[in-house]
């Protein structure tokens, strides 16, 4: 199996969104933002990158007018 390298941003932003799954957080991106000091502006690419590598996914919110934003998951839903 090949190993995905990551850049040390990728890193830190995949690091906070286990983070924030394990302790049973939504992982919004100002949650995420808060894990990790940075912005959510600052999130945008490391993100992008992490979903391209397939190793986030990002959901939307399934609830029709409740939409909190999106949510980056590193789990696939059972």
């Amino acid at each position: 199996m090949q190993q995905v390298q990551l850049t040390d941003l990728e890193q830190r932003v995949y690091e906070a969104v286990v983070a924030l799954e394990t302790r049973g957080q939504v992982p919004f991106p100002e949650a995420i933002a808060q894990e990790t000091g940075l912005t959510v502006e600052e999130l945008a690419a490391p993100l992008r990158d992490l979903g391209v590598k397939n190793l986030l996914h990002r959901e939307d919110s399934p609830l029709e007018g409740l939409d909190f934003g999106p949510r980056w998951c590193s789990r696939q839903p059972a």
